[in-house]
Formats: structure tokens, C-alpha cells, sequence
């Protein structure tokens, strides 16, 4: 009788008996991911996907499966945002692609480069009404800088290049590719497929739009005497955080910053501002917006002076005086085009003007004192329910110089950016113009991921945390633990603020209430730590209990903190969101 074959005897064999000269789609999708620097996918698995693992495992590329789609694309977001590579999410077809769309709209506002690869039933079903068939290609066209079908297995490689590239154009964002089941199955003679060489199909992204304008933006800032600039995502995501640091202590320029850009300069260097935006806006001569758009959170370009010289500069050109007018745009990248404007200024300021700025900073620092002042009650806040202002400042005063924060949920995370302060760029994640809830967790999973040498701490609300949590475990299983902190008040707050302002309390709690639900209970069912703090002055040792746990046991940790529902941010009172 023949003896059974092990499975590793099996893999051997098929690995001996394999032809490199033959390729199937999947493999192709494989060799072209590594091409594009692409070492890790996130996915959950499906028919119509699986030859793209068995590629991927023939080059290396790390595969992390989820309990969920929306966290596989909010991984490969995070991962994108925590690497500044082509983050990469599969997903298989029908639920598997709608499960996913939140993640690929969040990235999409968000303008971070990942692929979507979708499966898609045989060619030879098509509009037979086969298992989990969709119009996928329609449906995320809106939401994707690039969206297409693989028609013919020798284009698949060509293909997954194609659609990278698109991720990289102008202002960063996410491609969509399906791919059939029969064209990822079918195998073709390697030198018939079109495989792109790696680095001969990419032009320079660095442009600095018209020289003339650097000159002129130069000439404007020589000239200031009170400027001011903000920097957004696109500073963080373009690799443009040095010479936008460099830039700004250059031009001794007060800097603000949004989104990613956040953390870019230390909390104690002259030129880092953080409270007193609104009040530098306002009485500024220049403002320089970089990599951020005038949407919903600059009030569509009404917050900034009409007296200013208003400069926008983005990756976009169509972002570039969108909403509001501009003095002046320029397109392309946000690094280099600094780097050539601190040039063109260099030696141009004389004493008197940097005397000038020197005041300016001063001022601004004087009152961005005085708003601390104003704030420190609510930070140190005894009361019990606990104040979410003091849960905030825990939280800051818990951060280590590697610990990367992100913050999901609504007023929770709104109220922690009046204290958290990053101690590093790169060191803060937030959902983003979109405003979704759920990104939490595949965004620590893949900071973790991609900086396992660093800490990973997310904020959650707990209505966000109910959303994706369960892939913890995920994290967990793949050895990337962080500990989730839950402000947990038993609702959607910030809506419910909202709801109550508008039609009373009677009807305020309708369709915003949760259950009363213990979160740290979560992190001990799946074998990790534990703990629910109901008093101000137990969350820090909390969080360092919570600590030393993950470091003792690699598994993740969940401290529960339950904090005042009728506490609410400044701009969820104001609704600022729909203004």
C-alpha cells in the first residue's frame, strides 16, 4: 500500500514539477505586485481569488487574511499611509467587492495609493448570473483614479502596472482591477505574457509647476511679514516632511498641519503651532495652503482671510482654487516645489523683516498659552462620568516617542485632537475627509505591521470599535498586538448632539443609543488583556497595565473607559461639519 504524502512532501513536489516558463494569471498578478514594491496583501479569501495567493507565496508577499473586507481595505490604506508604497487589498467577487467599497472611498478622499484586485466570475459566464457576479467596474469607478477589467491573461501583469501607475498620478489615490476567474486560472508562456521591467515604465513625479511661479511665490514670502502656512496629507503621503520642515524654519514661518502632516515637526520647535490656526488665519498677511484641500474642514476656504495673499499648492490641479479664489496655484509635488521656493528666498530677508516674523511667532505663542490655559480644567477633570477631554490627555501623556496614534470615531477623536500631540511624523492616523468609523483597526494592524519596532495605540468610540474590532484577532494572529483604548459613552455621539439640538431631548436618542456594553471583555475573550475604568485618575495606569501585557504576551489589549455622554467638541456644537 502506498503511504500517504505529507503536505510539506507535497509542496516540494508541485514546487520540483512546476514550470517558471509557464505562468497563470495569478502568478502574473503576483510577479507584478513585486514589481511594484509590494510586500504585503490583505485579503479575504474567496474562489475566485485563490491562484493570486499561490503566486504570492512564490514571491514572497506576505499574506494577512481578515474577518472582513472593510478592514482588509482600511489595512491596505494604513499601509500605504505607514510606508508611502502601493498599499494592496483582494477581495473576491460580489460581497467580498462591496465589503471593501468603504475602504477604497476612505482612501479615495484620502488620496492614498492602494490597489483594489477583485475576482470576477469565468468569461465564459458572463451575464449567466453566476455565483456573486456584479458589475464591479461600474461600481467603483466613482470612487477609483483607474477602474478596468483583464480581458486576456497576458495582460494581466501589464494590467496591475497600469493601474499602480494610476494610484501615483497627480494626487495619490486607488486603482480598481478585476480580474476573471478563467483569465487568473489560465496559464501562458512566460515570454508571451507582457510583464513590465521594473523601473522602465515610471517618469518623475517631482514636478515644480512653473519656475516663474516659484520666483513669485519666493518674492511673496521675502515680502511677508506675518505669513502662515498649513500642512496637509499630501505633505505626509509625497515623502515631503523634511522639506517641509526645512522650508518652514527656513522662512521662519508659523506651521500648522493636518491629516498626516501631523507629528512633522517636534512639539517644542519654534515654528509648530497647533491651537491658534483660526487666529493666524485671520490676521495673516500670506497663507500657504499645502496638500490639503478647501473642503468641509477649512469651511470651503470662508475661514481664511479675504485680506491675505492666498497661495494653494497640490499634486491636483484640479484642487488647486477649488471653492475658493486664489492668488496663486501651483501643481506638483509638495517637496520639491518647497524645496525650490526656500532656494529662490534664501539670503533675501533682511533684519527688519525677520524681526517682524520673530514678533508674529511670538504673538501666536502667546495665544496659543492662553487657550491651553482654558482647556487645562477639562484635562485634569476629576468629575466622574470622566470627562472625554481628560481621556484625551491621558492618552497624550501615555505616548512614547515611537507611539503611533490613531484615532477612530467621531466626537471622541474630534476631542482628542485638542490634546493628543504625535511626538514624530507619521505618528498620527485619522479617518480622513470621509469620516469613517471602523478604520481603527485595520489602520493599527497595518502601522504594526509595517513598524513592529514601534507602538500602536488607537482610539476608539465605542460605537467604532463594535464595527471591525473582531479583526484584533487578525492582528493578534499575525503578530502585530496594540492596545485599543474605548471611550465609551453608550452612543454616536457626535450625532447625537446633533439629533438633540435640533428636535429636542425627547427625540434626541433616537437612532444613536447603544447598549451599556463592557469593551475590555473583548480583549480577554480573545486571550489578551482586559480592564474597564470608570474613575479620571485610573486611565493612565490603566493604559500602562494594558502596556506591559502586550509586551509580556504579544496579544492585543483593550482598556474600556467609560466617559460623560453629554460632553461634546466645540465643533460638533457648532455642526461645523455641515457648514
Amino acid at each position: 500500500m502506498a503511504q500517504p504524502v505529507s503536505a510539506t512532501a507535497h509542496d516540494t513536489l508541485a514546487q520540483k514539477s512546476r514550470d517558471d516558463s509557464i505562468v497563470s494569471g495569478g502568478r502574473l498578478v503576483a510577479k507584478a505586485l513585486k514589481a511594484e514594491g509590494v510586500d504585503t496583501i490583505f485579503t479575504l479569501c474567496g474562489g475566485h481569488i485563490i491562484d493570486i495567493y499561490d503566486g504570492c507565496i512564490d514571491e514572497g508577499i506576505r499574506i494577512v487574511d481578515v474577518r472582513h473586507e472593510q478592514t482588509a481595505a482600511h489595512a491596505a490604506d494604513g499601509y500605504a499611509r505607514q510606508t508611502g508604497k502601493l498599499g494592496c487589498v483582494v477581495t473576491t467577487a460580489g460581497p467580498g467587492c462591496t465589503n471593501a467599497v468603504t475602504g477604497v472611498a476612505t482612501a479615495f478622499r484620502s488620496e492614498s495609493p492602494i490597489l483594489h484586485i477583485g475576482g470576477q466570475s469565468s468569461l465564459t459566464q458572463h451575464k449567466q448570473g453566476s455565483l456573486q457576479d456584479l458589475p464591479h467596474v461600474d461600481m467603483m469607478t466613482p470612487i477609483t483614479k483607474f477602474a478596468s477589467g483583464v480581458f486576456s491573461t497576458e495582460r494581466v501583469a501589464d494590467m496591475v502596472s497600469m493601474a499602480a501607475r494610476e494610484c501615483f498620478n497627480g494626487a495619490y489615490g486607488p486603482s480598481y482591477l478585476e480580474i476573471p476567474r478563467d483569465i487568473l486560472d489560465a496559464e501562458v508562456q512566460l515570454t508571451k505574457a507582457t510583464v513590465p521591467a521594473v523601473g522602465k515604465y515610471r517618469a518623475s513625479t517631482k514636478s515644480i509647476g512653473d519656475p516663474a511661479d516659484i520666483e513669485r511665490l519666493a518674492d511673496l514670502l521675502v515680502a511677508a511679514e506675518r505669513p502662515a502656512v498649513l500642512f496637509g496629507q499630501q505633505v505626509m503621503s509625497s515623502g515631503s516632511l523634511d522639506a517641509a520642515a526645512n522650508f518652514a524654519r527656513a522662512l521662519d514661518i508659523p506651521v500648522y498641519a493636518n491629516g498626516g502632516a501631523r507629528g512633522m515637526m517636534p512639539n517644542d520647535d519654534p515654528h509648530h503651532f497647533d491651537r491658534t490656526r483660526s487666529d493666524a488665519f485671520k490676521r495673516a498677511d500670506v497663507i500657504l495652503i499645502v496638500g490639503t484641500p478647501f473642503d468641509f474642514r477649512m469651511g470651503y476656504g470662508k475661514r481664511l482671510s479675504n485680506d491675505a495673499t492666498l497661495v494653494q499648492i497640490d499634486q491636483s490641479y484640479a484642487t488647486v482654487g477649488k471653492n475658493r479664489d486664489v492668488d496663486l496655484g501651483i501643481a506638483g509635488d509638495p517637496g520639491a516645489i518647497l524645496t525650490a521656493v526656500a532656494a529662490a528666498a534664501s539670503g533675501r530677508m533682511d533684519k527688519g523683516k525677520s524681526q517682524l516674523r520673530q514678533q508674529w511667532m511670538r504673538d501666536l505663542r502667546a495665544i496659543e498659552a492662553t487657550k491651553l490655559e482654558k482647556l487645562m480644567p477639562l484635562f485634569t477633570s476629576d468629575r466622574n462620568p470622566i470627562h472625554p477631554y481628560r481621556l484625551a490627555w491621558e492618552i497624550n501623556n501615555f505616548l512614547r516617542d515611537d507611539t503611533i496614534y490613531i484615532g477612530d470615531g467621531g466626537d471622541v477623536v474630534t476631542i482628542s485632537a485638542q490634546a493628543v500631540r504625535p511626538r514624530a511624523p507619521g505618528q498620527w492616523m485619522d479617518p480622513g475627509a470621509l469620516g469613517s468609523l471602523g478604520v481603527g483597526t485595520g489602520f493599527a494592524m497595518a502601522a504594526k505591521l509595517a513598524h513592529p519596532e514601534k507602538e500602536v495605540v488607537c482610539l476608539y468610540g465605542d460605537g467604532s470599535f463594535g464595527m471591525t474590532c473582531f479583526d484584533m484577532e487578525t492582528a493578534q494572529r499575525f503578530g502585530a498586538p496594540y492596545l485599543a483604548v474605548v471611550g465609551n459613552n453608550s452612543a454616536m455621539n457626535q450625532i447625537r448632539y446633533g439629533q438633540i439640538a435640533k428636535y429636542g431631548p425627547n427625540r434626541g436618542d433616537i437612532g444613536n443609543k447603544l447598549g451599556d456594553v463592557d469593551m475590555s471583555m473583548f480583549g480577554k475573550m480573545i486571550g489578551g488583556y482586559g480592564e474597564d475604568v470608570r474613575e479620571a485618575d485610573q486611565i493612565l495606569p490603566a493604559m500602562e497595565r494594558a502596556r506591559e501585557a502586550i509586551a509580556k504576551t504579544g496579544k492585543c489589549a483593550v482598556v474600556n473607559v467609560w466617559i460623560d455622554p453629554n460632553e461634546y467638541a466645540p465643533g460638533t456644537k457648532a455642526q461645523t461639519m455641515y457648514k
